[in-house]
């Protein structure tokens, strides 16, 4: 039995077809088909039930794969503590961001990261919290930025900033007069969410305290950007609720509908999130560094509220 064999088997599990895993281990298919027989016959069981399309993982095989992820992932540990005693920081890293996060935080650290680690391969896909927590615990990817506390015990969360929430009032709206505003102005029936799968949408709810059905309304719309919410409420459709940083490139038309909150102001905790066995420690820290190092002159508000994304 060889590590290679363990790494084959992993991608064929997660791929269920030999010639896709072949493709991501950079080996040809029968080459891959034959490590994968002969630690077959060695162990004289069947990972895999070939007869099925696609290829399923026998009960064995299900135990199996547990143990080879064990098993790969103590291997890499060994490549990880000589690339940390040699001070290396390099590689590929795989990283996760909501959607409400991505389009201002990635531009404000990205090409700062890229100058100053230019050995590090990010890989940066944009995901829902949800899809986010089931590919850390899988393994997928190495780490993510998403709005805290997820209440995981399987995975570290380490606050980068508190970005408080900011209110877009069109003029017809009845709090548009208010120069600051209270949580308690709020109500869940005059106002733009995002579609349910945005835990940004879970924290404008809970800050409202409360979500009665529509089912009397005139009308419910929920939309997937922030951005659409904004071009609805310029419409008079109601008002909406903002992450802070996507204000600061409004235009001055935009601006003026802007109302900050009394203090406290309600604010989402954003975390630099991982797996409690991940390995590439030294990326992580890193990317911290750089992250908080640019978030510090963009957001100064102090006196916040932390609003929980998790409905209660």
């Amino acid at each position: 039995m060889t590590i290679t064999q363990l790494y084959y088997v992993l991608a064929v599990a997660e791929h269920q077809n030999f010639t896709k895993a072949a493709e991501k281990c950079f080996v040809t298919q029968p080459t891959l088909s034959m490590q994968i027989q002969k630690l077959e016959d060695q162990l004289d069981i069947q990972i895999f039930d070939r007869s099925k399309k696609p290829i399923e993982l026998t009960e064995i095989g299900k135990k199996i794969v547990q143990q080879a992820k064990n098993i790969v992932n103590e291997a890499d540990r060994i490549q990880d503590i000589v690339d940390q005693q040699k001070g290396f920081i390099g590689g590929e890293f795989r990283l996760g961001i909501i959607p409400t996060i991505m389009p201002t935080l990635l531009p404000m650290f990205l090409k700062n990261f890229i100058k100053r680690y230019p050995k590090v391969k990010l890989k940066i896909e944009e995901l829902t919290t949800e899809e986010i927590v089931e590919r850390i615990t899988d393994g997928h990817l190495d780490a993510a930025i998403a709005a805290t506390p997820l209440e995981n015990s399987t995975i570290v969360e380490r606050p980068l900033y508190y970005e408080p929430f900011v209110a877009y009032i069109p003029p017809s709206h009845r709090l548009h007069s208010s120069k600051k505003i209270d949580i308690s102005d709020l109500d869940i029936n005059d106002m733009l969410l995002l579609e349910d799968g945005h835990c940004f949408r879970d924290g404008v709810i809970n800050l409202c305290k409360a979500f009665k059905n529509h089912e009397d309304d005139s009308f419910q719309l929920e939309s997937g950007s922030i951005e659409m919410l904004v071009k609805l409420s310029n419409e008079g459709l109601g008002m909406t609720m903002l992450p802070y940083l996507h204000t600061l490139d409004m235009v001055d038309g935009e601006k003026s509908k802007l109302h900050y909150f009394n203090e406290p102001t309600p604010a989402r905790e954003v975390s630099l999130i991982y797996h409690k066995s991940e390995l590439k420690m030294q990326i992580i820290e890193a990317l911290k560094q750089v992250i908080s190092g640019v978030i510090r002159g963009a957001i100064a508000f102090q006196n916040v509220d932390i609003i929980s994304p998790l409905p209660k």
